[in-house]
């Protein structure tokens, strides 16, 4: 009952993969509820709703460790530098055929411009959030003063609990996110509170200019915090960081005071009883007040993620003999988990979602695949719908970009912010595999919903995408072929740009998203688009060397020089349906990749990518095993992958392996009629399903 088509699926939602029996999603999420007894400085529990998310430390909130406080809304840039003019910004020529292309690249004759675009807007983080623990003597205590600690994540509520032992007294700090505001609810309950040994700081950073922590307490001179409003139980604080402000609502229903303790430092302090209970709130508009309770913020967190557990698919593992069932069971139930807290906002995600700040906190128009498009298949698009609204929005600057450098259509940007300005770099200016994301998220979309509504709302995405694409193919007129690049650089980044051409998973992708465009036109009674089909006739073949299929043409020393990084070429037949592709050549390919590639200096969702290729290509066991045991792809006690060459934590891991799943459980378009057809069909894996959709 597993395989079905496309509208089917649709029809008899929600579906059960082996067997009719309903999955018990409460069993399946709180059999992987998070338990930890230690401190990790690196990876913070968290809660949040998405847009918002807020990471803590062993004590349930940021006590010993600056975990952030981040909403997909909180932008900053630094003020220009005085002297300088965005105008003046040349970015860098590249030859294209003796054509003389300007890309944003680095311009060397204004480098202090150039860094500042680079930076600039950056993420930033809102506050924190800690305890103010105090042992009988007065002074303060430290980590190592806290004796029995323990932490449990529940998932299915979307509640930490954490409890600990300070001089013998317990300690217990409950902390959850609203479903829909952007604020955290803490109840604190310890004899401590009415001894007065427990209070609740507030601190507000500043923005420090570093493309990883972006948050520093050591300048309070450039920033404000102004308290605005004081009555009863509540106070309204207003931030203004240069440009940039935002408002702060402190709420709390136990007796207690709120204190100014410095410049940007408050403290929320007990006077009566063992429980103290506040709720903290942000909003990008800093004249609203958040007036919230704690039950408030708790009744709305068990509802959303109750809400979320119950719609979308679910797989349960639970009686498969193969050990590792768990395991990989519980990656997916985490992975869940921490996709909704961090990347289902208004914005694309960057690597690092809501846990901490990388590469500025920009968010990377190639890895948007990787963050969101798992959502589609585990039918929650709405959660991926949120941050689409980015392909409209910067439509007529993209169409801008293709004009300015001789292209029709419009090029999308590499990595970029709230607004349509790349940051100027090499890679970023040539980098191409982005450009048929939107066709492919559109297919998705469409496939969930096929309407003329759904056509209507792409439809100048996807056109301009393809005629960007289609233009962008250079003519070979002495071999009758169009090629891709130079200049380019490819998925793997590490290539030279100026002689790269013709890439294996580009060509591929090139194939699918001018194929898709043309079927856009024949669903919407619209004549086929000539140029891209005749694109689409002399695209040049994937390149083979000794069998295999190679980087891109003409590399020389692939197997022992660029035998690291992204093996994207197996992307062609995996995480794309295989436009191109001679099928017996990709097998000897992922053998030749399995055996040579250097998969220790790799990145999280490179292994999705190989279990989804050995899926396609009948290879169950292996797909399972790119799954479950690399060191380079590793997920740790909260769900969060690192391991690779990848920075901590890495989301896109998380959206592969989700994807992945989806697939080898549902199958995929022209996949085998059978249960699982990722997985091996031996007995050692039950895989029971319900409503997943089939891949493209």
């Amino acid at each position: 009952m597993i395989r079905h088509t496309f509208l089917s699926l649709i029809l008899l939602l929600p579906l059960v993969g082996c067997g009719n029996d309903r999955i018990d999603r409460e069993a399946v999420v709180n059999r992987h509820r998070i338990i930890t007894e230690k401190n990790n400085p690196r990876s913070p529990a968290q809660v949040g709703n998405g847009e918002f998310a807020f990471g803590v430390d062993i004590t349930g909130l940021q006590t010993f460790v600056t975990h952030a406080t981040m909403a997909h809304w909180g932008w900053h840039s630094f003020p220009l530098p005085k002297g300088l003019d965005i105008k003046d910004f040349n970015g860098k020529m590249w030859d294209t055929y003796g054509r003389q292309v300007r890309y944003d690249d680095w311009d060397e004759d204004h480098p202090e411009l150039s860094a500042w675009l680079a930076g600039n807007p950056h993420s930033l983080n809102l506050g924190r959030i800690g305890l103010v623990l105090k042992k009988s003597d007065g002074t303060l205590a430290s980590l190592e003063d806290l004796a029995n600690t323990r932490q449990e994540t529940d998932l299915w509520a979307g509640t930490i609990t954490s409890t600990f032992e300070l001089e013998g007294t317990p300690v217990r700090v409950t902390t959850l996110s609203h479903g829909e505001k952007d604020a955290i609810g803490v109840q604190i309950t310890s004899g401590l509170v009415e001894s007065g040994q427990i209070a609740v700081a507030f601190s507000f950073p500043y923005p420090d200019g570093s493309q990883q922590v972006n948050s520093t307490f050591d300048q309070p001179d450039v920033h404000t915090t102004k308290w605005v409003t004081a009555e009863g139980k509540f106070a309204r604080l207003v931030r203004t960081l240069d440009d940039t402000d935002y408002g702060v609502s402190v709420s709390w229903m136990t007796e207690a005071g709120f204190h100014e303790v410095g410049k940007h430092d408050f403290q929320l302090v007990p006077s009566s009883g063992n429980t103290l209970e506040f709720v903290f709130a942000f909003s990008d508009d800093p004249s609203v007040e958040t007036r919230l309770n704690f039950s408030e913020c708790r009744q709305s967190s068990e509802t959303s993620w109750n809400d979320y557990w119950k719609s979308g698919a679910a797989i349960d593992l639970s009686e498969s003999a193969d050990p590792r069932w768990k395991e990989l069971e519980r990656r997916i139930v985490l992975s869940q988990y921490v996709m909704k807290v961090n990347e289902a906002g208004s914005w694309p995600p960057q690597e690092s979602g809501l846990v901490n700040n990388g590469w500025y906190g920009r968010f990377h128009f190639e890895m948007i695949w990787w963050h969101g498009a798992h959502f589609a298949l585990w039918d929650r698009w709405p959660l991926f719908n949120r941050s689409l609204h980015v392909y409209p929005d910067f439509l007529s600057t993209s169409t801008a970009r293709a004009e300015e450098q001789g292209y029709k259509g419009a090029r999308w940007p590499k990595c970029t912010a709230d607004l349509d300005r790349d940051w100027p770099h090499p890679v970023h200016a040539t980098l191409i595999w982005q450009q048929p994301h939107p066709i492919f998220f559109a297919e998705q979309d469409y496939r969930l919903h096929p309407t003329p509504a759904t056509l209507d709302k792409w439809k100048e995405v996807v056109f301009a995408s393809a005629e960007f694409m289609a233009d962008f193919a250079h003519y070979d007129a002495t071999k009758d072929r169009y090629v891709l690049g130079p200049p380019v650089y490819i998925v793997s980044e590490n290539t030279d740009p100026r002689t790269t051409i013709n890439p294996t998973f580009e060509l591929a992708y090139w194939r699918f998203g001018l194929r898709t465009a043309q079927t856009w036109k024949e669903r919407m009674k619209l004549p086929r688009d000539k140029k891209w089909d005749d694109v689409l006739d002399k695209l040049s073949p994937l390149p083979i060397d000794d069998g295999v299929y190679v980087t891109h043409e003409g590399i020389e020393k692939m197997w022992t020089e660029y035998n690291w990084e992204h093996p994207a070429l197996i992307g062609a037949f995996g995480m794309l349906p295989g436009d191109g592709v001679d099928v017996p050549t990709m097998g000897r390919t992922l053998e030749k990749v399995h055996q040579e590639w250097k998969l220790h200096e790799t990145w999280g969702w490179d292994f999705p990518m190989l279990a989804m290729a050995a899926a396609r290509l009948g290879q169950p066991e292996r797909a399972v095993d790119y799954l479950l045991e690399y060191p380079a792809f590793l997920f740790d006690e909260h769900g969060l992958v690192g391991g690779g060459r990848a920075p901590f934590p890495y989301f896109p891991g998380n959206g592969g392996l989700l994807y992945a799943v989806a697939m080898m459980a549902a199958g995929w378009d022209g996949g085998p009629d059978t249960d699982a057809p990722g997985f091996p069909d031996d007995g050692s894996w039950v895989v029971k399903w319900e409503g997943l959709k089939p891949a493209l």
